[in-house]
């Protein structure tokens, strides 16, 4: 029986009063009249809202662990809220067309998921709707146009002339948009046929200079006033390159402490760590101890010590707020040093990239060294 060994399990994890509020609240599904199979006392354990409950993520943790259950959709449920608060955003003129173009891509997402092909990520489908809520706004309040069909290239081009940076992102967006519209008979004319991006496809991001790359060196080293988790994510971004994406998502079996090496994301290879980094780790490690936890992550903080997930974007976002720099400048940094110093393919194929995303690091920099003599 499974009881005694969820009991023990929300013992060894929480404190007292919340592991007997557990206990109890599965006592009470326990003797109501619907079925008593794990799935079902899953499912009737999710609080409606936007968050499950500590009690039903417990149970989850447990149930899918030893493999008497499938884990609940609530990330499909939490993103399909997102959609809709973007879509109700919309003025109500140009409201249907979005809608049916978010249930148009949404279909296309499950048909990738059957086939096995690669599918639109969750958040791809809400930016596409935040960009396509912006647009209505600005049609309804900027251009005085209440319908799509109205819409033409000039309307186009102002929009995207209020954020000049991102008219790459939103003009694709709009091509999208605007193809399954006139397929739809929802206009005649697509506007942004013959609209170019006018962007090169360079690196234009701020990067560190050699002052303030030591001294976050000595201040993640050396500064025992550091959190371990900012260290760890600075250190690792700073020297290797990693995203935090690849931090957060690193496991303790990952780590081999007989070579010294890690493994990141969708690196081919085992990471080899230099002293420092190997004792920013270690200290990381630590403080992971101090947790009674059993979640795999090298990363655990009080909201994921009683899991297995790991630890949120947005957390992990703002870890190094207190050093001044975000994570991608600190990792840019080092992609545009080892790229115009290596093979860009070379780099590419150590870091599990795309050869073409190596080479934006290389735009309009040669290196005068290896030009001819005149």
């Amino acid at each position: 029986m499974w009881f005694a060994d969820f009991v023990a399990q929300v013992a060894a994890r929480h404190c007292v009063t919340r592991a007997c509020g557990f206990v109890t609240d599965l006592g009470r599904l326990l003797e109501d009249e619907h079925s008593n199979s794990p799935q079902a006392l899953l499912e009737r354990s999710r609080r409606p809202g936007r968050s499950m409950g500590s009690f039903a993520r417990a149970l989850e943790d447990f149930f899918t662990l030893r493999g008497l259950a499938l884990p609940t959709d609530q990330d499909e449920r939490l993103a399909a809220g997102r959609r809709r608060r973007r879509v109700e955003a919309v003025p109500e003129p140009l409201r249907s067309a979005v809608a049916a173009f978010d249930a148009s891509r949404m279909r296309a997402q499950d048909r990738a998921r059957r086939a096995g092909t690669r599918p639109r990520s969750n958040h791809t489908l809400e930016t596409a709707l935040a960009t396509m809520r912006d647009l209505a706004i600005f049609l309804i309040n900027e251009r005085d146009k209440t319908g799509w069909s109205l819409v033409d290239v000039h309307d186009i081009e102002a929009f995207l002339a209020v954020l000049p940076r991102a008219r790459k992102r939103r003009l694709t967006v709009l091509r999208q948009f605007f193809r399954f519209a006139r397929a739809q008979k929802l206009v005649l004319v697509d506007p942004t046929r013959g609209l170019i991006a006018k962007e090169a496809n360079g690196f234009r991001g701020k990067t560190l200079t050699l002052d303030q790359q030591r001294e976050l060196f000595r201040r993640w080293t050396t500064d025992e006033q550091v959190h371990p988790h900012e260290a760890l994510v600075g250190i690792l971004a700073l020297l290797h390159g990693a995203s935090s994406s690849e931090v957060r998502l690193l496991q303790i079996t990952e780590v081999d402490q007989l070579t010294q090496t890690v493994r990141l994301g969708k690196r081919p290879h085992p990471v080899p760590l230099d002293p420092a980094s190997w004792t920013v780790l270690q200290r990381c490690l630590v403080h992971r101890e101090a947790w009674p936890t059993e979640n795999p992550h090298v990363v655990v903080t009080k909201g994921t010590k009683a899991g297995r997930s790991p630890v949120s974007t947005a957390d992990l976002s703002h870890v190094l707020d207190d050093c001044g720099f975000p994570p991608r400048m600190i990792r840019s940094t080092r992609l545009v040093d080892l790229v115009n110093t290596m093979d860009p393919k070379l780099v590419a194929a150590a870091f599990g990239m795309d050869p073409q995303a190596a080479l934006i690091y290389l735009a309009d920099h040669v290196d005068p060294g290896r030009l001819p003599n005149p």
